[in-house]
């Protein structure tokens, strides 16, 4: 065996166990996350909220990683990685306790808040583990490293979308329609009891976090640090703040913009089936489609990278892909409508472990900062959905005027809502192409 080789060997086996907890971490805010698919429709339903309200869901979830991302690095800073994750697991742990009471008071705030809280402690997580994962080996191998985390995150999240889907979205059209017909004391026992449908399954969730909390301060996870900034000549760096990294600014731009075309593939592909006439029944499997895409393509990603193809062709490959998938859902309908929205998964799967790498390269002792503000990114699924939201119910309004019935017209809207989606996968596209080398001289 050459020494290369046993090099190599000796570095799978040191990475290995440290690979597989941080995978279990993604499993966990994968899981989280993703029932937000199956939460948007039941908080429509028992709040008697709009779309663009509903949409609010994600808009909690991700606006805490904006607020939470610099104190989540400053804590990092203070307590180290295995300690923040722990921590981070506690506060989402907490935040699916307030659920209870929101279900007893069948109040919206205290839901979001609930959400919101969650939305910190993965805040935290994500702040950690995303860099931890990224520099954990070489970085030219980063978006196989990542794309396994993919691969845990978005099993977790069809796997979470199911549960919940079975859980929340049982009998919600019967629901429905007695809404119609029944006096206002009917109607508010009837939207009591469906909001206490998630009483036990958070509880459960709560527990399970704690529990994970505690282990994960066992847990054999290494120290690991950036390479540092590379000097010029006399022995200098050059690059003296985080500003002096154009690439990394943009690669925040293009994160925000990838978060909310995902959120939007995922959260809306349930709402977006029912508002196209499909029962619930059918619908509530919807976000499994497009996670499942982004499964299999994230395998395809661990074989093909770096060996085959290099983390910025398969970025450029994912942002092509994005832009004709989005013309094709807007010029089709029914069904294949909804495998269009689905297939987004297939486009991407990729761009999240290609983004990372491509960003934090070069940044060396600035790469804890930078990691904040890729996970401040996670934003763009807080604000670019309910615009989606908006622009639905806007064109809805617009179509009942112009005298199309409102099934027809809830329909069409909602179709014509993903044209949001075009100009983040150009901007994905203008990272992948050139923005990734803006400032870098050894690129």
């Amino acid at each position: 065996m050459s020494a290369s080789t046993l090099s190599s060997t000796q570095e799978k086996n040191t990475t290995l166990i440290p690979i597989m907890i941080i995978g279990g971490l993604f499993f966990i805010f994968g899981f989280v996350t993703w029932i937000n698919g199956a939460l948007i429709p039941f908080m429509k339903t028992i709040n008697e909220l709009t779309s663009a309200q509903s949409l609010l869901v994600a808009s909690a979830s991700y606006i805490s990683f904006v607020i939470m991302a610099l104190p989540a690095s400053y804590i990092l800073s203070k307590v180290g990685y295995k300690k923040g994750m722990s921590l981070g697991l506690f506060i989402m742990g907490f935040g699916a306790l307030v659920f209870i009471p929101a279900a007893e008071a069948r109040t919206y705030w205290m839901f979001l808040s609930g959400i919101f809280i969650q939305g910190a402690g993965m805040t935290l997580l994500q702040t950690a583990s995303n860099p931890y994962i990224t520099i954990l080996g070489p970085i030219e191998s980063a978006a196989k490293r990542i794309s396994i985390m993919g691969i845990a995150n978005k099993v977790a999240g069809a796997l979470g979308s199911l549960v919940f889907g079975a859980i929340l979205l049982s009998g919600i059209d019967e629901v429905k329609e007695k809404l119609n017909v029944v006096d206002a004391s009917e109607k508010t026992q009837l939207l009591d009891t469906m909001a206490d449908s998630v009483v036990i399954p958070y509880l459960v969730m709560a527990i399970v976090l704690f529990v994970l909390g505690v282990l994960i301060r066992k847990a054999p996870l290494p120290d690991v640090e950036a390479e540092p900034i590379k000097k010029v000549n006399d022995g200098e760096t050059t690059q003296t703040s985080i500003f002096q990294f154009p690439h990394l600014w943009l690669g925040v731009l293009t994160l925000f913009m990838y978060v909310g075309v995902e959120v939007i593939a995922g959260d809306t592909i349930i709402a977006y089936g029912i508002s196209l006439g499909f029962p619930v029944a059918d619908a509530k499997f919807f976000t499994t489609f497009t996670l499942m895409a982004m499964v299999a393509t994230y395998t395809l990603g661990v074989f093909l990278i770096p060996k085959y193809i290099t983390q910025a062709l398969a970025l450029r490959i994912s942002a092509i892909l994005g832009i004709v998938l989005s013309f094709c859902i807007v010029f089709s309908s029914g069904f294949a409508s909804i495998l269009f929205v689905a297939a987004l998964g297939i486009a991407n799967a990729l761009i999240w472990p290609a983004i990372w790498p491509l960003t934090l390269n070069g940044l060396g002792k600035f790469t804890k900062t930078a990691s904040a503000l890729l996970i401040m990114a996670i934003s763009g699924g807080a604000i670019i959905p309910p615009l989606y939201g908006k622009l639905v119910d806007s064109n809805k309004a617009q179509f009942i005027a112009q005298g199309m019935n409102e099934a027809l017209a809830t329909a069409t809207a909602s179709t014509k809502g993903y044209w949001i989606l075009l100009p983040c996968y150009i901007i994905i596209l203008y990272y992948a192409i050139a923005g990734h080398k803006v400032g870098l001289k050894n690129k």
